[in-house]
């Protein structure tokens, strides 16, 4: 079962809160996307933490109904 974009957006931003957040469908399938996420909570966390954070926000989803995540993370400048 495919994953909308709308969808991932959202558990992201409840989990993160005041995290502005991009979302592409990069194959048009509604499985494989990329997300690009500033959080001010990503300061001083490491990148491998900060994927963590977004991992942890989607609930178990990945690898299920979301096949793949290109996830781009960053605190704001």
């Amino acid at each position: 079962m495919a994953m909308a974009a709308s969808e991932i957006e959202k558990l992201i931003k409840d989990a993160i809160p005041g995290a502005q957040v991009t979302i592409n469908d990069l194959a048009g399938d509604g499985d494989h996307y990329a997300a690009h996420v500033i959080a001010t909570a990503f300061i001083g966390k490491s990148r491998v933490q900060q994927h963590q954070m977004v991992y942890q926000a989607l609930q178990g989803r990945m690898g299920n109904e979301l096949h793949a995540l290109a996830l781009q993370t960053s605190a704001p400048e």
